[in-house]
C-alpha cells in the first residue's frame, strides 16, 4: 500500500458558513484522492485532486484553508495550510 502524499492530523472541518462537522478530523492525499476524514476515521467526503478546488481565504485567520469537494465548500483549520495547499497542487501535476 503506497504512503499517503499528504497527512494533517487535528483539523477542524467545517461546512462552510454552516456548521462544525468535526474538530479533531484528518485531510488525506492519496493515490490522487482528496479524503476528510472525522476523528473516528469516517470519511466526509473525498473527490479526485483534479476536482479539487482549494485556496487560502483573504479575509480569515491565517491557519485556514478553503477546499471544494464534489460542490461542498469546507473550511480547513490546518496550522499550516500552504503545506496542504502545495500538496494538492504536486497531486494534481503529478496526475496530469
Amino acid at each position: 500500500m503506497a504512503e499517503p502524499e499528504f497527512n494533517a492530523t487535528g483539523v477542524r472541518i467545517e461546512k462552510w458558513l454552516l456548521r462544525s462537522l468535526t474538530r479533531a478530523g484528518q485531510v488525506v492525499i492519496k493515490d490522487g484522492r482528496l479524503a476528510l476524514l472525522t476523528s473516528y476515521g469516517t470519511e466526509i467526503d473525498s473527490a479526485p485532486v483534479q476536482a479539487v478546488q482549494a485556496h487560502k481565504p483573504l479575509f480569515a485567520a491565517r491557519d485556514r484553508a478553503l477546499a471544494t469537494l464534489n460542490g461542498h465548500r469546507y473550511s480547513l483549520t490546518l496550522g499550516t495550510p500552504d503545506r496542504f495547499l502545495d500538496a494538492v497542487r504536486a497531486a494534481r501535476s503529478a496526475r496530469a
